[in-house]
């Protein structure tokens, strides 16, 4: 695995996306920017695809700037005090990686991995000061994503601690199959998935031998099969009655 910086040309002779053409700037904090300032962004940025298994930053370096996601998919890790790195969460297309320790000014308290092909901007520490100092909505909105943020990971806690596991495996493939499916007829649905099965176990909080255990219920009872990363899901009607029944 290598890590980046987010400067330097483009990789793989990958293109780079004016912020202005972005599709996906209107969902991001950044569309707050005036047109002067989204130059000064896009003029300024460095833009580079990754490969899978690329390291953006680790846990405990210094934040020099942030990464929007163009288009891809990151995981972001925490190794906790056994060594054990735990996926966290994911970040989309529209995302920016590394903000809150950009906020806080403090290091990075997780680790940003690429999981799938990704293009990244990244925009330096002394540029995204520059405007957050000049453009208070754009501060606003970074607070408004910290706060849904919280509200996630409380909500994921509680879902940890008062949830059946079969329910939380089945809430997270839902959660997923509107970035991962692949195919889908008469009720049925195919996810391919960029993450390992321990990957998952640490998304739902449980341990890789409690997961085996509960994919292998799904299987037997015909709810989801599993292959690899590949997950078939005959009938989402009754992967979703698992959820219901605990509503």
């Amino acid at each position: 695995m290598t890590a980046g910086n987010g400067g330097g040309p483009t990789r793989n002779g990958g293109k780079a996306t004016s912020c202005f053409a972005c599709q996906t700037r209107e969902r991001t904090e950044w569309c707050a920017l005036s047109h002067d300032d989204l130059k000064l962004i896009d003029d300024s940025k460095g833009v580079r695809e990754y490969l899978p298994g690329d390291v953006l930053y680790h846990q405990g370096a210094p934040c020099v700037g942030v990464f929007c996601v163009q288009s891809g998919l990151i995981g972001l890790r925490k190794v906790d005090h056994d060594g054990n790195s735990v996926l966290v969460r994911l970040a989309y297309p529209g995302d920016t990686v590394g903000y809150r320790s950009f906020l806080a000014g403090e290091e990075h308290h997780l680790s940003a991995e690429v999981l799938k092909p990704s293009m990244l901007c990244f925009i330096e520490q002394a540029t995204a000061r520059r405007m957050l100092e000049t453009n208070p909505s754009l501060g606003l909105r970074f607070l408004k994503r910290m706060a849904r943020d919280l509200d996630e990971a409380e909500d994921k806690f509680l879902e940890s601690t008062n949830s059946d596991i079969r329910v939380r495996l089945a809430h997270l493939l839902f959660v997923l199959k509107d970035r991962f499916a692949i195919e889908s007829g008469n009720g049925a649905l195919t996810l391919e998935l960029p993450l390992s099965r321990q990957d998952m176990a640490a998304m739902i909080g449980v341990r890789p031998e409690t997961m085996s255990r509960t994919i292998r219920k799904f299987e037997d009872e015909g709810l989801a099969f599993f292959s690899g990363r590949t997950v078939r899901v005959p009938d989402m009607a009754a992967l979703f009655a698992q959820i219901e029944v605990d509503s």
